[in-house]
C-alpha cells in the first residue's frame, strides 16, 4: 500500500506508548487487505506483535487488532497466530465485551476461524466448530450471547454474529464424523434463533443483512434434507423412541374394548395401520420422507395428543374406506412441504440475484420456511378438514394430496414476506374449497395446455363445436315447445295526445300471441288469443304460419352482453304465469320476402315477437338465428357453449392419468396392426 511503511508499521506496534500502537493498528487494517502487504507484514515479524495486541489490548486498539487479524485470515494468511489461548480470549470477548466495535472483529475472527478448513493446520489437530469447542464448553454463555446479538440494533454487529452462527452450523451438519450436531442446532433452536431470523427476514433490515439472512436461509434448507435423507432405522435409539411416543399417545389401550376379544385382538394386530400406516412395518412408510417424516409427525402428535386422539377415535367408527389415513397424510404433508420450498435446491442459485432491487425480496426469502413444524401442523389439518369436505374415501387419497398442495402453494406460496405465519394458518384453516376446486381446474388446464400444446386446443375445439350443436338443438327445442308473446297496441299521429289512461292501457298486454315450429321444422306457426293461459294450442289452431324458406333475417334489439335473468342452462320455462306483463323492452323481427304484385319480390317485416324476459329472447333469437344455419348473438348461448365446453375438457382432464403429464409430448398409441375397425380414447391415452 502506498504511502505506508511496512517496516515502521511493525516496529510501531510493539512501541510503549499506546496512541502509537493505536495508530499503527488503525492503519494496519486498511492496508491489510492487499495479499502482497500481508506477506511483507508477515516476513517483517509484524504477525507475532498483531497476535499479541490482541491477546493483551483493550479498547479501540482491540478492535482495529481483531479487524486487521479477521482480514488477514480471509486472505488465507496468519494462521499460525491462531493459538487456543487467542481462541479462548475472543470467545471471552464476545460474552463479557460491551463495545459493539470490539464484538464485531472477534466474531469475524471467529467465523473465519471455523469456516477456513486450514485452521486445522493448528497444532491441536483440530478444526472449525471443533476448534473453538473447548472454549465454549468454558463459556457456556456464549451461544445465548451470540443468539441475543442477533437482534442488536447494530446491523454490522447484527450481520457478524448471524454470519458467525452460519459457520458454526455448517461446519456441524458437514461434519459427517460429528454425531453432536443434532444437539447443537436444537440448543440453538431453544435459544430463540429462528423466531430471531424470522423478525429479521420480515423487517426493513433485510437489505443490509441479506447476505447472513440467505445463508441461514439456505442451511435451514441443507437441514431439511439431511434430516429427510436419514432413513428411519428402527435400531436407532431416537427413532425407537419417537415411534414408541406415537403409539403411546395415540391412547392405544383405551381404545381397545374389553369386553369384545375379537375387537382388542384386532387393535393388536393393527397397532399400526389404525394410526395410518400402510402396514405393521412403520419405518417402511418413511420411505420419501425419512427422518424428517418422523420429526414432523412426532411434533404434530405431541403438541396436539388430544386432538390426535380424537381424530382416531373418529375414524375408528368410520367404514374402513372412509378413514382417513393419518400417519399416511402427515408424511404427504411433509413431501408437499419439502417440494413447494425447493428444499432439493439447497443452495443453488441464490447469490445470482441482485440484492439491490427490492422487487426480488420476496421471491428470495421466504421467512415461512423458518416455522416448518407450524406450517406442517396447519397442512395436516387442512389435509383432515378437506377429506372430511370431500366424503374422501381411501382410493382418493391422492386426489387430496393435490389439493393439499394447491392449497398450500396458494396460501404459502403467495404469502408477501411480512405475513405473519399466524395469518398464513388462518388462511389455511378458512381456504374455500369450492375456490380450491376451481384453482385445481385452472392448474390443470394450464399444465396439460404446456404439456399437450396443439392435442388440448383441438379437443377444446371439438368439445367447444359438440357444445354448440347440442346448445342448438335445446334452442330449437324451445320453439318446438312454444311461447306466449305479449302484444300491445301501437300508438299513431291520429290517436290524440298521450294521456294516463293511454299509458296504463299500453302496459298492459291488448293480446297474446303464440308462436311454435312446426314438427318439420320448416314452418313457423301462430295466432293470436285475447288472453294467455298455461294451455298450450295445437298446431291445427294457430291459422297463421311462416314458411321459413322465405325468411331472409332475424334482427332483434337484444344485446350481446343483456343481463341474464334467469337460468340458461334448463329448458324449463319462468314459472311466471304467461299473462304477467312484459319485463323487457326486447323485439325480434322476422323479415322474408313476398310477392309485390307485379311478379317480382319485395322484403318485408313477416312476424314480431316481444319476449316477456331475457331469457326467452335469447333462446327464440338464438334459436330462429340457428335453425336459419346462422351464429347465435346473445350472452345467455354464448355462456351455455363455453358452460358445456368447459364441462367436457375437465371431466376428460380428470379422466387422464397425472403422470401422463410431462415436459416432454405424450407419446400418441401406435396403429400398427390396427384395422379400421378401432376407437380411441383420448381420456385413458390407449387405443384399442
Amino acid at each position: 500500500m502506498e504511502g505506508v511503511n511496512i517496516y515502521e508499521l511493525v516496529e510501531r506496534l510493539g512501541s510503549d506508548e499506546e496512541s502509537v500502537r493505536k495508530m499503527a493498528v488503525f492503519k494496519l487494517q486498511s492496508a491489510i487487505g492487499d495479499p502482497s502487504f500481508a506477506d511483507v507484514l508477515i516476513a517483517e515479524g509484524g504477525l507475532p506483535r498483531l497476535r499479541a495486541l490482541a491477546l493483551r489490548s483493550t479498547g479501540n486498539t482491540l478492535a482495529y487488532t481483531l479487524t486487521a487479524l479477521s482480514r488477514m485470515l480471509e486472505l488465507d494468511k496468519g494462521w499460525e497466530a491462531v493459538s487456543d489461548d487467542l481462541i479462548t480470549r475472543i470467545v471471552e470477548l464476545v460474552v463479557a465485551q460491551p463495545l459493539v466495535n470490539v464484538n464485531r472483529g472477534a466474531m469475524s475472527v471467529l467465523a473465519a476461524i471455523v469456516s477456513n478448513p486450514h485452521s486445522r493446520r493448528a497444532s491441536t489437530g483440530s478444526s472449525g466448530f471443533q476448534r473453538l469447542k473447548p472454549a465454549i464448553d468454558l463459556h457456556p454463555q456464549f451461544l445465548p450471547m451470540l443468539v441475543e446479538k442477533i437482534s442488536s440494533a447494530d446491523h454490522a454487529l447484527c450481520a457478524n454474529s448471524l454470519q458467525l452462527i452460519n459457520s458454526l452450523m455448517r461446519d456441524a451438519v458437514r461434519n459427517e464424523a460429528d454425531t453432536e450436531w443434532p444437539r447443537f442446532i436444537k440448543q440453538l433452536q431453544e435459544l430463540g434463533v429462528i423466531k430471531s431470523v424470522y423478525g429479521l427476514m420480515q423487517s426493513s433490515a433485510v437489505q443490509d443483512l441479506a447476505h447472513p439472512l440467505l445463508e441461514f436461509q439456505s442451511l435451514t434448507k441443507i437441514l431439511l434434507r439431511k434430516w429427510r435423507e436419514e432413513a428411519v432405522d428402527l435400531e436407532k435409539a431416537d427413532h425407537r423412541r419417537a415411534l414408541r411416543g406415537i403409539h403411546i399417545a395415540s391412547n392405544a389401550g383405551h381404545a381397545e374394548v374389553p369386553d369384545n376379544s375379537n375387537d382388542s385382538q384386532k387393535n393388536q394386530t393393527e397397532k399400526w395401520r389404525r394410526l395410518g400406516f400402510e402396514t405393521e412395518a412403520p419405518q417402511e412408510d418413511f420411505g420419501s420422507t425419512g427422518f424428517l417424516g418422523l420429526m414432523d409427525l412426532t411434533d404434530y402428535v405431541y403438541k396436539n395428543e388430544d386432538g390426535f386422539q380424537k381424530i382416531l377415535l373418529e375414524q375408528a367408527t368410520e367404514q374402513v374406506e372412509r378413514r382417513c389415513p393419518l400417519a399416511r397424510a402427515s408424511l404427504s404433508v411433509t413431501a408437499v412441504l419439502f417440494e413447494h420450498f425447493e428444499a432439493e435446491k439447497a443452495e443453488a442459485d441464490e447469490g445470482r440475484y441482485n440484492l439491490e432491487s427490492r422487487a426480488n425480496f420476496d421471491r428470495l426469502f421466504r421467512p415461512l420456511l423458518l416455522h416448518w413444524s407450524r406450517l406442517h401442523t396447519s397442512g395436516l389439518n387442512a389435509f383432515l378438514r378437506l377429506w372430511k369436505a370431500t366424503s374422501a374415501e381411501v382410493e382418493d387419497f391422492d386426489k387430496i394430496v393435490e389439493l393439499v398442495r394447491i392449497l398450500i402453494e396458494q396460501v404459502v406460496g403467495q404469502a408477501p414476506r411480512v405475513m405473519e405465519v399466524k395469518d398464513v394458518e388462518d388462511e389455511l384453516a378458512r381456504f374455500d374449497c369450492q375456490r380450491l376446486r376451481e384453482l385445481q381446474m385452472e392448474l390443470l388446464e394450464l399444465t396439460y395446455e404446456d404439456a399437450w400444446g396443439h392435442h388440448l386446443r383441438q379437443v377444446r375445439e371439438e368439445l367447444n363445436h359438440e357444445a354448440l350443436q347440442f346448445v342448438k338443438e335445446q334452442r330449437i327445442r324451445c320453439l318446438l315447445e312454444g311461447s306466449w308473446f305479449p302484444q300491445h297496441s301501437n300508438y299513431s299521429s291520429d290517436s290524440g295526445p298521450i294521456t294516463k289512461q293511454y299509458l296504463h292501457h299500453k302496459s298492459s298486454p291488448s293480446s297474446w300471441r303464440y308462436v311454435r315450429l312446426s314438427h318439420n321444422r320448416r314452418y313457423l306457426h301462430y295466432a293470436d288469443f285475447s288472453a294467455a293461459s298455461t294451455f298450450k294450442p295445437q298446431l291445427d289452431a294457430l291459422v297463421e304460419k311462416i314458411d321459413l324458406s322465405i325468411v331472409s333475417s332475424v334482427v332483434s334489439n337484444v344485446s350481446a352482453s343483456a343481463p341474464n335473468t334467469a337460468s340458461s342452462i334448463s329448458t324449463i320455462k319462468d314459472a311466471a304465469s304467461p299473462t304477467q306483463a312484459s319485463t323487457t323492452s326486447a323485439k325480434i323481427t322476422i323479415h322474408g320476402y313476398i310477392a309485390d304484385g307485379v311478379g317480382g319480390q319485395e322484403e318485408a317485416v313477416l312476424l314480431q315477437l316481444h319476449p316477456k324476459t331475457h331469457t326467452l329472447a335469447s333462446e327464440w333469437l338464438d334459436g330462429l338465428l340457428m335453425l336459419l344455419n346462422q351464429q347465435p348473438i346473445t350472452a345467455d348461448t354464448s355462456k351455455l357453449v363455453n358452460l358445456i365446453g368447459g364441462y367436457g375438457l375437465k371431466i376428460r382432464l380428470l379422466n387422464v392419468r397425472h403422470e401422463d403429464v410431462g415436459l416432454e409430448e405424450p407419446v400418441l398409441p401406435s396403429r400398427k396392426d390396427l384395422d379400421d375397425d378401432y376407437y380411441y380414447d383420448i381420456g385413458g391415452m390407449d387405443a384399442a
